[in-house]
């Protein structure tokens, strides 16, 4: 009995061509074979191909990226937010020192009689003040003291003349004065 091959009946032995073919052959087709004795290495340019795996990775890094840099403008959209709320703070907390400084000074009874010779133009017991007046009879000067306007007379709503017609309404009417003089007062004072 002839032995067996591992590989199953008729197939080459490892590393070699199937019995009874020449070694330039291969399934019918004839390789031509170079002067040295060896097949020749076809050179030929790689071009990329996509499979369904390296779409599938392309697809989920894309996605990947995209909710980073959503996520990383937030975040410096939030710095930026947070940058500037620390200044106005710092900036609240010198104007809070300032007023708190200003709140002081005005308990001192000197620092309130500056201001109202500043401000007003107020004087001080045997002290004289003096204005320059200008020809049209205005006080010159940078520092003129001025008073605010008096509040004006507010006129009645709507409401409050409605109900006080109501209230005249059941009084007797008063007699009304009459721009035309009576003809007959006229003559007697001639």
């Amino acid at each position: 009995m002839a032995a067996r091959s591992p590989r199953g009946p008729g197939r080459p032995p490892r590393g070699g061509a199937p019995t009874g073919k020449p070694s330039g052959q291969r399934g019918g087709r004839q390789t031509p074979l170079s002067r040295t004795g060896s097949r020749p290495v076809i050179s030929t340019v790689s071009v990329p191909h996509l499979t369904t795996r390296a779409i599938v990775l392309m697809a989920v890094v894309l996605l990947l990226l995209a909710s980073y840099t959503s996520t990383l403008h937030a975040w410096w959209q939030q710095r930026a937010e947070i940058q500037t709320t620390k200044a106005q703070i710092a900036s609240t907390r010198q104007d809070i020192a300032d007023l708190k400084d200003q709140k002081q000074r005005w308990n001192d009874p000197a620092y309130v009689k500056q201001q109202a010779k500043e401000r007003f133009g107020w004087v001080s017991p045997g002290e004289v003040g003096y204005r320059v007046l200008g020809s049209d009879g205005k006080v010159q000067g940078a520092d003129v003291p001025t008073l605010d306007a008096p509040p004006q007379a507010q006129q009645p709503k709507w409401y409050d003349k409605l109900w006080g017609s109501v209230k005249e309404s059941g009084k007797e009417p008063r007699p009304r004065p009459t721009t035309t003089p009576d003809p007959d007062k006229v003559l007697k004072d001639q």
